[in-house]
């Protein structure tokens, strides 16, 4: 098995479930230092799968304190941090724009973009000590979808976050790239995005935004786990050494 990772302490963002947690077991395996970060506690189950290169970290990264947090206890854990990967996101609700309420759209620019600025902005100092880093961000093809737009929006937030930071850090030796995944098939959540629940209308728009994620796809298909974090990994590993700035679709050919 390649050993992408070794010498290197992994910070995941998400990592609790789904791809964030996919990426966070495939750096362990690969011989990082992993601190998988989420605000559902049971990340410290899956931290544990990961053995003894990995642990895990209750945070919520919707605050600057939880972020800030995060990583001070990767760098105090395993002596510094070099790579970061913001997993954090997800739509939570499903309907036309004209059907958000106010503090919806804030919620869902809280969940989509707040995190991963956040993260980026409290791991420059770790990453600037260790004389260089890299950072991944997850963001979406859904800036171009239905029923979605204040999710867009903040995914919107990571793609520009990305390229500017990139721009910016790249004479410290700071690489920032980003995947943009398309419909990913995955196991049921084991927190909703929507804790509230969805009603039949919101049914019924979600299964309108999955027709047109599907059909928008040349392969008119979702993509599976696997294929997502595949792309992540090799971005974050120094493979990719040359490449920054970068947002790459993983949609079946929507490039969102």
């Amino acid at each position: 098995m390649s050993k992408r990772f070794e010498g290197k302490v992994v910070v995941v963002t998400g990592a609790a479930q789904g791809i964030g947690r996919g990426v966070a077991l495939g750096a362990a395996a690969e011989g990082g230092k992993v601190v998988l970060v989420d605000r559902a506690d049971f990340v410290t189950e899956v931290a544990a799968e990961g053995g003894a290169s990995a642990a895990g970290f209750v945070a919520d990264l919707e605050t600057y304190e939880g972020a800030q947090a995060a990583m001070a206890f990767a760098a105090q854990t395993f002596g510094g941090i070099d790579i970061l990967i913001n997993g954090v996101g997800g739509a939570i609700r499903m309907r036309p724009f004209a059907e958000f309420e106010p503090q919806q759209i804030d919620a869902e620019i809280r969940r989509s973009l707040m995190p991963t600025l956040y993260a980026c902005h409290a791991v420059l100092p770790h990453l600037l000590a260790r004389g260089g880093g890299t950072i991944v961000n997850v963001s979406s093809n859904a800036t171009r979808g239905i029923h979605r737009v204040p999710y867009s929006a903040a995914k919107g937030g990571v793609n520009a976050l990305t390229q500017s930071l990139a721009m910016e850090y790249a004479q410290h030796h700071i690489r920032v790239a980003a995947t943009a995944p398309g419909g990913t098939s995955a196991p049921p959540r084991r927190v909703p995005r929507n804790a509230a629940g969805d009603t039949e209308q919101e049914k019924a728009w979600m299964n309108e935004a999955v027709q047109q994620v599907t059909e928008s796809t040349f392969f008119k298909r979702y993509g599976s786990l696997d294929e997502q974090i595949a792309p992540i990994l090799f971005l974050a590993s120094d493979e990719a050494s040359y490449i920054t700035g970068t947002v790459l679709p993983v949609a079946g050919g929507d490039l969102g």
